[in-house]
């Protein structure tokens, strides 16, 4: 991807004011609980454009079946170079996921009350995109692609590793819970990383997006 299109979802004012997805706890529960959804598949897109869709000759590993539950330690995407502690995080007033403390731009915070990462169901973790100063933990997830690796580390002593499958940009207005949190295939344990994107927009203090890159389980590693 060319390097004006790494930085698209960062560029432009570093913000404290970073707007967050707005997930309704009984959107999630719904997620938590189904197992069937349709198959989407798309390719990393940045700025304001919806994923284009990922060609067919991208080979992609098969499922692996779920593991038991266990806490999450470290989110590792070896592809941006990012070991990132996680840390619980739960819901605010709205209903959103709260995310790590803008004084914590390096962590990842996990939806405690949602399946843990490598368990069966949909899994979510979300990051900063930006601080008022410099990039934070997620700047470049819109520039992951399908087949690239995420590895969750697990309290357990085993990590789960996950497959990428798709990564979306979609915007805020007329925002899809269902599509950007339902699971993607019956019974296998998934993954969402999710943070703002798009555009910042001045007048709302806020980003016009958000990226969510959806994953897969498909091993596990020490």
């Amino acid at each position: 991807m060319a390097e004006q299109d790494r930085h698209t979802t960062g560029s432009g004012r570093l913000v404290t004011g970073t707007a967050w997805v707005v997930l309704l706890l009984g959107l999630w529960l719904w997620g938590r609980e189904a197992t069937d959804v349709r198959e989407v598949v798309s390719r990393p897109a940045t700025g304001d454009m919806a994923a284009a869709g990922r060609p067919p000759d991208i080979p992609l590993p098969p499922a692996h079946a779920p593991l038991g539950d266990a806490l999450p330690q470290r989110l590792d995407i070896p592809g941006l170079g990012v070991e990132a502690p996680v840390v619980a995080r739960g819901l605010d007033a709205e209903g959103a996921i709260e995310p790590p403390p803008f004084d914590q731009p390096g962590s990842v915070g996990w939806y405690a009350d949602g399946a843990t990462p490598g368990a069966a169901g949909t899994a979510l973790l979300v990051g900063h995109v930006d601080t008022e100063t410099r990039p934070a933990v997620f700047y470049e997830i819109s520039t992951l692609e399908p087949g690239e690796t995420l590895r969750v580390v697990r309290d357990d002593g085993e990590a789960a590793e996950f497959t990428v499958d798709d990564v979306q940009v979609l915007a805020r207005d007329g925002f899809d819970a269902q599509q950007a949190y339902g699971p993607r295939a019956t019974g296998r344990a998934e993954l969402r990383l999710i943070t703002c994107g798009g555009t910042f927009d001045r007048a709302t203090n806020g980003y016009t997006a958000n990226v969510v890159v959806s994953a897969y389980l498909t091993g596990t590693g020490p």
